[in-house]
């Protein structure tokens, strides 16, 4: 429906476009379109006397000018075709409220500078999904089947210990909690009631190494793990990062996850800045997360340590004996100053020999692949250059060196992006994949901080006693349902054949009877 306007509030000399608009910002009146006619809409209890007292009058001078009013003739009559030009507009005026919005408008509703309707931004996420807790199932259907935690004997890398599935330790600087796990890795503990692991043969052999490396240089302990792809470098490595810190030694470990990774240190995922005293680029970022992780991990034996002598930093200057914890702190207050700080710190540990040091990465090959930062000529910036990667190869190549330590690194030979590189091949003494030539290109660089490194073959499969308390670990946790273990058992472990990774992501937990 549409209400005429009267004579009365509207003389035959108001007719200007820019006036009706005016007039319908105001909310004195309305415009209604249909089939390309505009029709004035009038509000309740409205006179011309009004619209006299709230508008200037230098507004409706110019409209008593304007000759002869179209209002009377064509507006305000529905029957009446072919309106004025005056009148007749375009179908979309932005600066007119259309009358749905006049009839659904709240008064709560808020308005932007030029009057439109500010409209809430609706959720469209899902939310948070959490489990019911266990203590809130009291009905009797939830209690006949109730999941209980795993009963597993302590952490301890010993000979009467292989084949057994041991529990991690919980305790408040647990390197994995702090330093992060790789993502297949953390799922498996998540849908367990508790982390573990089961200690094989290449477990122990490992950790009685790494006690003989307690009280000699690290330049006679440099390994890094090699074998098939899913074998279980990445436990080995944790299992032993684990054992040293329960063992009193300082760790410092660079595992295989998002935001703190070998990779992360080539793959231009972080800042970089050149630095004129070294001549290489500063990654200021990952300098500070690592030495935050290390202090977290390492606070009780960090705080025994004092500086072995004094230190300068542009404007602030470390006095002699001060405290390593202390010297941390100050990179955290100016995170500019972090590798510097970092640096200074891994000199420090060098030198002293209170506590031996473990050097753990994770996705090692990573650092002796191609970069994808770039210098302000865009040319490739090589590993070697970047103060990070360029630290952690010294170390691993005997070029620097800890009292008493060790390095261990991990390979990764199912990445296709930073795949292994010729140079720790050959220093690796593992196989091409295609036959070896003396014109394949090699990086003499690469080849020096490749100097020394030992390799420790992971067995590809497992054995049948460790397979075998593996899928105890899965049945007693209420993963599996169903009754014919031998038969289930056997038939993955055949399937899988004897790969850690596959036998459970493949196998235990990709079945119908979990």
């Amino acid at each position: 429906m549409c209400d005429t306007v009267s004579e009365n509030l509207f003389p035959e000399d108001f007719s200007t476009r820019r006036t009706l608009q005016r007039l319908s910002q105001l909310s004195l009146l309305s415009l209604y379109s249909s089939r390309g006619e505009y029709y004035v809409l009038t509000l309740p209890k409205l006179s011309y006397q009004s619209i006299r007292e709230t508008q200037p009058s230098t507004m409706l001078a110019g409209a008593t000018r304007a000759g002869p009013s179209p209002l009377r003739q064509n507006v305000l009559k529905p029957n009446v075709t072919g309106a004025s030009p005056v009148i007749r507009q375009r179908r979309h005026i932005s600066r007119l409220t259309p009358l749905w919005k006049k009839k659904t408008e709240a008064k709560d509703i808020q308005r932007d500078a030029h009057g439109q309707i500010i409209f809430k931004k609706r959720d469209k996420g899902l939310g948070a999904f959490r489990p019911l807790n266990a203590a809130q199932l009291t009905h009797e259907l939830f209690q006949s089947d109730q999941r209980k935690a795993l009963d597993l004997p302590t952490f301890a890398l010993t000979q009467q210990m292989i084949g057994k599935a041991v529990a991690f330790p919980v305790i408040d600087n647990d390197p994995a909690r702090i330093y992060g796990l790789p993502k297949k890795m953390l799922l498996e503990f998540r849908i367990l009631s508790k982390p573990c692991s089961v200690v094989r043969k290449v477990t122990v052999s490992a950790a009685q190494m790494l006690k003989k490396a307690r009280n000699t240089s690290s330049l006679d302990t440099r390994v890094i793990l090699t074998g098939r792809s899913g074998c279980g470098k990445s436990f080995l490595l944790l299992q032993l990062v684990e054992n040293c810190i329960l063992n009193d030694w300082i760790v410092i470990y660079i595992p295989r996850v998002v935001f703190l990774s070998a990779k992360k240190l080539v793959d231009s995922s972080t800042p970089h800045e050149y630095d004129l005293r070294t001549q290489t680029y500063l990654q200021p970022a990952f300098s500070l997360q690592t030495l935050q992780r290390l202090l977290a991990t390492n606070r009780a034996k960090l705080t025994t340590l004092t500086t072995q002598k004094k230190h300068n930093f542009e404007k602030r200057e470390v006095p002699l004996k001060t405290n390593i914890a202390d010297l941390i702190g100050i990179a955290v207050k100016e995170p500019p100053l972090a590798p510097v700080i970092l640096e200074t710190l891994m000199s420090e540990l060098s030198t002293q020999t209170k506590y031996p040091v473990l050097f753990a990465v994770d996705d090692f090959q990573a650092l002796y692949c191609r970069t994808a930062y770039r210098d302000p000529h865009f040319i490739p910036i090589r590993p070697f250059h970047l103060s990070l990667p360029r630290m952690i190869m010294e170390y691993a190549s005997g070029k620097r060196s800890f009292a008493n330590g060790a390095f261990v690194g991990a390979i990764t030979t199912s990445d296709t992006q930073y795949k292994l590189p010729l140079e720790l091949k050959d220093s690796l003494g593992l196989p091409h994949e295609y036959f070896k030539t003396p014109y394949d290109k090699r990086s003499r660089t690469l080849i020096e901080y490749t100097t020394g490194l030992k390799a420790l073959h992971v067995p590809e499969q497992l054995s049948l006693v460790e397979a075998a308390s593996l899928y105890e670990v899965w049945k007693n946790d209420k993963a599996l349902i169903s009754s014919l273990h031998d038969e289930a058992f056997l038939s993955k472990y055949t399937e899988s054949s004897g790969n850690a990774r596959d036998f459970v992501w493949k196998g235990l937990l990709a079945t119908f009877d979990s």
